[in-house]
């Protein structure tokens, strides 16, 4: 009884695994291997950086009360992110209005004395310079008024930046404090950085420049999240590095890259030139430690795991292939899927 079972047992495991390779063969996505003429390339190491960055720092000293962004948190421009004890400021505002009430009134009494001495003079009572004096004593009182008010304003603009704002939207990528740390003025608080405007960038030799800014295309590899990313637009820094005798080029993502961040290794492809070559999609190749193999389709719809040579990337998600098929074959875009196709080998093979 127990060996019929396990003999049924195994009849439908096999049956519901071939059931499965069948829906997956009929599933699979296909893509001939061709010869087509596309872009000779020059690739070189790059790194991303962010086009739009800033370190939002203390402009004033206290102590941090709050912290409302941690690194990974996404910011709006003006949106509160950390809160510095505002105390000190506070009694500094305090003291800076009453200087300007102060003023004011000392204002108001030169006035006064201004128009009295007017009035004494018209009567013979006071002589010409008792009027120039009164004069020149509200002349000095207006101007401390409005040195008061000054010093009053600039008391309130340093109590503002008790509230720490972000100044561009982004996300935060670094935070340097923690609450209940001292704040100092230029003291960096956190980092952000917006991954809508970012850019790659690359060094290459100046013997290759002319070809770069004639066809001015090229494609950026981004090897830890496997990503080709288009590139929008490219400038060549017109200078130099004396050592290396290299140019510097700033390449411009196109679109809304969040798995990308400054820092990250990337390859830039750059087109410099025309050729016709034997190609396969990049997404069909499957690489297993150092071995680069696609599966290939066959008319039947059967498939088998072919390993492959392969050449330089060639533009439009392409890739050159030197040795392992042949133009005509049909490679599978799915991997995964075409993996799961294929027949399982007898055990002991």
């Amino acid at each position: 009884m127990t060996r019929l079972l396990m003999r049924q047992i195994l009849l439908v495991v096999a049956l519901a695994a071939g059931a499965a390779r069948a829906f997956a063969a009929q599933a699979l996505s296909v893509a001939p291997v061709e010869y087509r003429d596309v872009d000779t390339t020059y690739s070189t190491e790059a790194v991303v950086e962010a086009v739009r960055q800033s370190t939002i720092s203390a402009q004033v000293m206290g102590r941090i009360v709050e912290l409302r962004a941690d690194v990974g948190d996404s910011v709006k421009a003006g949106q509160v992110v950390a809160r510095i004890d505002q105390r000190e400021a506070a009694q500094i505002v305090a003291s800076s209005e009453a200087q300007v009430a102060q003023a004011r009134a000392n204002l108001e009494n030169a006035r006064i004395n201004l128009e009295r001495t007017r009035r004494l003079l018209e009567s013979k009572f006071v002589s010409q310079s008792a009027l120039d004096h009164a004069e020149a004593e509200f002349k000095a009182a207006e101007a401390q008024l409005k040195a008061a008010q000054a010093g009053a304003g600039q008391a309130e603009v340093s109590k503002g930046y008790t509230t720490v704002v972000a100044p561009i939207s982004g996300m935060v990528s670094a935070r340097n404090v923690e609450v209940g740390e001292m704040a100092t003025p230029g003291k960096p608080l956190l980092t952000t950085f917006d991954p809508n405007d970012m850019r790659v960038i690359a060094e290459v030799p100046q013997s290759v420049v002319p070809e770069i800014k004639a066809l001015s295309r090229a494609t950026v590899e981004v090897p830890s999240v496997d990503k080709w990313i288009k590139v929008k637009s490219m400038v060549i820094i017109p200078a130099a590095d004396p050592r290396t005798h290299s140019t510097r080029v700033r390449l411009y993502l196109a679109g809304d890259e969040r798995d990308i961040y400054p820092g990250v290794y990337a390859r830039a492809h750059f087109a410099i030139g025309r050729a016709r070559k034997l190609v396969i999609p990049a997404q069909s190749v499957v690489r297993r430690s150092e071995v680069s193999g696609v599966y290939v389709v066959n008319e039947k719809g059967n498939t088998s795991f072919r390993q492959v040579r392969l050449g330089e990337p060639a533009g439009e998600g392409l890739v050159e292939v030197l040795a392992g098929v042949s133009a005509g074959e049909k490679v599978a875009l799915e991997p995964v899927k075409a993996g799961m196709a294929m027949p399982a080998k007898p055990a002991g093979s």
